[in-house]
């Protein structure tokens, strides 16, 4: 027990510490972050996998709010993804579940933090209970101006680039645009994530290293942080070592 309460002492002395150390220097504009690590953190635990996922919706909010405190006004989630559909259909439907319980909530309770939320990817293949109470959400927030979260469902890097494509091809096809005019920018102003800034941090929680498809155009210049912690165990510690790391990294920019 005195060891414990020594232990925990100690942590948020080491956590003062490390606010102070961040907030001393340049914070990124957008975050995002990769949430994995939900059912293993569970079997870990010896809990129902679902039950990861439901301690995994109660982290982001706990992270959104470590964000607000450091002024870091763009954040993006990458929730579920288009290969996270061949997932067993009895988990896939319970994650669907959630997402339509949360939404409402959003809907509900949209004065709290003045965050105006969007959902970018394939929405047409997510049940129609989903995409009603995602329109519910992104209507409620849309005058919301403090923070933005872009939460990625039924998302793919190479799927939107590829919609981003045909979107322009159809322009040129049209007459309203020629080969010509096809540069960077008007790429990215057919992303999802038009009009925000290009993250400047991606956090990755569970280990893995790699990006799996998240915000590839968008990508090209952001720092990587990889967390050995599963996402419902991601700590505020966790996340102040990420940002300490980006703030001592030199971004050039290819310069």
């Amino acid at each position: 027990m005195i060891l414990d309460r020594l232990y925990r002492l100690a942590a948020r002395y080491y956590e003062r510490r490390l606010l102070d150390e961040v907030r001393k220097n340049k914070m990124p504009k957008h975050v995002a972050i990769i949430l994995d690590g939900n059912r293993r953190f569970a079997r870990e635990a010896g809990l129902e996998e679902w039950r990861g996922h439901v301690l995994g919706a109660e982290k982001l909010e706990e992270v959104l709010g470590w964000c607000q405190e450091l002024g870091i006004k763009y954040g993006t989630v990458y929730a579920f993804s288009t290969e996270n559909f061949n997932r067993p259909s009895k988990e896939v439907e319970a994650l669907m579940d959630l997402f339509a319980e949360r939404f409402e909530k959003i809907a509900t309770d949209v004065h709290k933090n003045k965050v105006r939320i969007r959902v970018i990817g394939d929405l047409s293949r997510l049940p129609e209970r989903v995409v009603a109470a995602i329109k519910k959400a992104e209507e409620a927030t849309r005058d919301h101006d403090a923070y933005f979260l872009n939460v990625a469902i039924g998302y793919g890097g190479r799927a939107e680039i590829v919609s981003a494509v045909r979107r322009i091809c159809e322009r040129v096809k049209g007459g309203e645009l020629k080969p010509e005019d096809i540069d960077e920018p008007l790429i990215g102003s057919h992303l999802y994530t038009a009009g925000e800034p290009d993250p400047d941090l991606i956090i990755r929680t569970s280990g893995e290293e790699r990006l799996s498809g998240f915000l590839l155009w968008q990508s090209a210049y952001s720092e990587l942080y990889f967390c050995e912690a599963n996402w419902p165990e991601f700590t505020r510690i966790d996340f102040l070592r990420a940002i300490r790391t980006y703030q001592g990294r030199e971004r050039r920019f290819g310069g």
